[in-house]
């Protein structure tokens, strides 16, 4: 399954307590697309929040936020797993 990396910017800043809720409702919808969410990172003072997503298609993690949250990432990047 290809590995994605999104990216987030949210203007006024996050909090990683609202992230959190939004992953919830990520694992919650995921299993309808084929989408794993695996992991989140968050830069509370950038705004700035960072997913790592398994899923068939770069547009197939895009609807799986759009549809659990609404907040779509502003890039999505194919990568690969390293050491």
């Amino acid at each position: 399954m290809p590995l994605y990396m999104d990216i987030h910017t949210i203007a006024d800043g996050v909090k990683i307590d609202d992230v959190a809720q939004a992953h919830k409702a990520d694992l919650q919808k995921q299993g309808e697309h084929d989408v794993n969410y695996l992991r989140y990172w968050v830069n509370e003072a950038e705004g700035k929040v960072f997913c790592l997503v398994e899923a068939p298609s770069a547009e197939a993690a895009a609807t799986v936020h759009r549809e659990a949250h609404g907040l779509v990432a502003d890039e999505i990047f194919p990568v690969q797993e390293g050491s």
